[in-house]
């Protein structure tokens, strides 16, 4: 970067990691080696998968966590502490019920020691830029939860920042809600009424970042990086309609879906019973299998357009992809779910062929059903704790990440009869007929 552009960065974020130390373990990595830029003028957005370290990167440059290892310059110069000129929006609105929507909207000025004339004018402003004219005297239980992410927004607008971070502000709206606030904020920021230089946001949504973002960074997971950076070439206002936008999304889509060539690093890699499960049920893989084997699909679904008949989020429908993927039931490739012969035969079996089908492919496939089931086949009580499997699995991943794996081998291994639990014990078992 030449340094006409350099001096035009707001932010910088130089080689940034963040890991989190486990007794006598290796330590935990989110973020590793992460590298972002920020402009004046422009819309960045964060885009991956939960759990790729977004919302760590988020409030590392909001200067409310230290990184492990890196740099941020905010301005030019090295952040320490919470950095001025910087606000943030949050996806649980983080309002004070007990105060007012003109008190909530006053906090930060009130904290900056803004004088009580001035906070009222510029608290005012911003509450009817953002459409809650009228609403000031409100308290927050008595507004929607539209009207409440608004205010959420005039709070963090009210002290004029230079960058707004949002971390994925409207994913706690129902849909109609959400894209009205969408397009809302992209008509403020087009027509220069937004008191920002620039936008930060956080988002699992492929649609939301390809409508809203100038650029996107998207991450992948385990540890956390910027694996593609994309830059938006469609001038506001967009249609999602337009055949380029969705060929963008379909890029993206295909993007997300390709698995990464594995990276060298001084850390052992995790055993293959450390393998990290996504807590999907059966039933909704069943669903989802039959689903792409019908028309209008028949055994091959663009994942986008699957996403949309289905009103699932790129969270909830690439667990299940994967999953599938995992048992040998179906692929992903290129931005599609397309099903394998095994898939095929999946849907045509009745209930009893489909456990059989579903306790091979866990014995082949996922290697902590296989251990669980080796072991109670070892042992002549043919019972073993939970506990062993999940301290092990907690050795290479999160506790969260190791209660998630621990839940989907046990609800797989139940529903294919390869072994059953005792929620009550805590513990593996064989059933006597076995």
């Amino acid at each position: 970067m030449d340094q006409t552009l350099a001096a035009e960065d707001l932010l910088r974020v130089r080689g940034v990691r963040q890991s989190y130390h486990k007794d006598s373990n290796a330590d935990l990595v989110v973020l590793d080696n992460v590298d972002v830029s920020l402009r004046s003028g422009e819309i960045v957005g964060l885009l991956g998968r939960s759990g790729s370290g977004k919302s760590t990167l988020l409030r590392i440059i909001a200067g409310l966590l230290a990184p492990t290892a890196g740099e941020v310059l905010w301005h030019g110069q090295a952040l320490h502490g919470p950095a001025a000129g910087v606000a943030m929006v949050f996806q649980s609105f983080a309002l004070f019920p007990w105060l007012t929507v003109q008190e909530n909207v006053e906090l930060g000025l009130e904290a900056l020691g803004v004088s009580r004339a001035e906070r009222e004018k510029r608290a005012e402003a911003a509450i009817d830029l953002i459409g809650l004219g009228g609403y000031e005297s409100a308290y927050p239980k008595e507004l929607s939860g539209g009207m409440r992410q608004r205010v959420g927004l005039a709070r963090a607008l009210v002290v004029h920042p230079d960058l707004l971070l949002m971390d994925e502000p409207f994913s706690a709206l129902d849909v109609l809600t959400a894209e009205t606030l969408r397009t809302d904020l992209i008509d403020l920021w087009s027509e220069g009424k937004l008191p920002v230089k620039s936008l930060l946001m956080v988002t699992h949504n492929i649609e939301e970042a390809v409508l809203m973002c100038d650029r996107i960074l998207v991450f992948s997971s385990n540890p956390g990086r910027v694996a593609s950076e994309l830059r938006v070439p469609f001038p506001h206002p967009r249609n999602r309609h337009d055949p380029a936008f969705r060929q963008m999304v379909d890029d993206i889509y295909a993007l997300m879906t390709r698995r990464a060539p594995a990276l060298r690093t001084a850390t052992p890699p995790a055993p293959p019973m450390a393998m990290r499960l996504h807590r999907v049920s059966t039933n909704l893989l069943a669903g989802l299998v039959e689903t792409v084997a019908a028309p209008p699909y028949r055994g091959r679904a663009d994942l986008p357009a699957l996403a949309g008949s289905l009103q699932l989020e790129l969270d909830d429908l690439l667990p299940m992809g994967e999953a599938l993927q995992l048992l040998g039931l179906g692929v992903l490739e290129e931005g599609d779910l397309r099903l394998l012969d095994r898939g095929r035969v999946f849907v045509e079996a009745d209930t009893d062929a489909r456990k059989q089908i579903f306790a091979e492919a866990l014995r082949a496939n996922v290697p902590l059903a296989a251990q669980i089931r080796r072991v109670l086949d070892e042992r002549p009580n043919h019972r073993a704790s939970a506990v062993r499997f999940r301290d092990e699995l907690e050795d290479f991943m999160s506790p969260d990440y190791a209660e998630d794996t621990l839940s989907a081998a046990i609800s797989w291994g139940r529903y294919a009869e390869l072994y059953s639990y005792d929620e009550e014990a805590d513990q593996f078992f064989l059933d006597e007929e076995e």
